[in-house]
């Protein structure tokens, strides 16, 4: 099994960097490979809606965006940790969320997706929100925690001291994997669920 992490700080080594590296150790104890992309540090344009990605099945902008859409296909589960700006997800990473997700034909659902929040203080509730909703529009079961998936700091390093933050994405990290064997499982036994075709409808016809 495989998960891909997603670190959405500019911060090689912030406190973002550490709650990933929790849930990567507790990733290993249970077999299961990570593999860490780091494009909260990329200069990532966001989706100019050119269509191009219908045609070709990758974006026109060829960038990490592309490169992450080939290990997300492969990995069985996908983490997004992003620092909380103005209550929202650092806009880095919402422009390489959306192209990712919008330029990525392959199916993504059954794969196994979880979002961590990390704040000095407040807006984990709502960057948490923010970044599940790729999940939800693509089949994607969530993984939760005991708690909502967020962990404190501002300077770098001060998230080693939120020691219930750090227990929750651990857990996190275990359920996820539970959730990634037992699909795994039901997949081998039952295939996908059936998928009915997609009906489009806007409110101005």
């Amino acid at each position: 099994m495989k998960v891909l992490l997603i670190n959405g700080s500019p911060k090689a080594n912030g406190n973002t960097a550490f709650a990933l590296r929790q849930m990567a150790e507790v990733f290993a104890e249970a077999g299961v490979e990570t593999e860490l992309l780091h494009p909260g540090k990329e200069a990532i344009r966001g989706c100019i809606a050119c269509g191009s990605c219908k045609k070709t099945g990758k974006c026109v902008f060829d960038d990490l965006v592309n490169i992450a859409a080939r290990k997300f296909e492969e990995a069985d589960g996908l983490v997004i940790a992003s620092p909380v700006y103005y209550a929202s997800a650092n806009g880095n990473l919402v422009s390489f969320l959306d192209r990712l997700f919008q330029s990525g034909s392959f199916d993504k659902r059954m794969k196994i997706g979880a979002s961590v929040a990390v704040a000095r203080r407040g807006g984990c509730s709502a960057t948490f929100d923010q970044l599940n909703k790729y999940f939800t529009i693509s089949g994607m079961p969530v993984a939760s925690s005991h708690y909502w998936n967020s962990i404190h700091g501002a300077a770098p390093g001060e998230a080693a001291q939120d020691a219930e933050g750090i227990v929750t994405l651990r857990n996190l990290a275990r359920n996820m994997t539970f959730l990634m064997k037992s699909i795994a499982l039901g997949k081998e036994a039952y295939g996908l669920p059936e998928l009915e075709a997609r009906v489009n409808t806007n409110f101005i016809r």
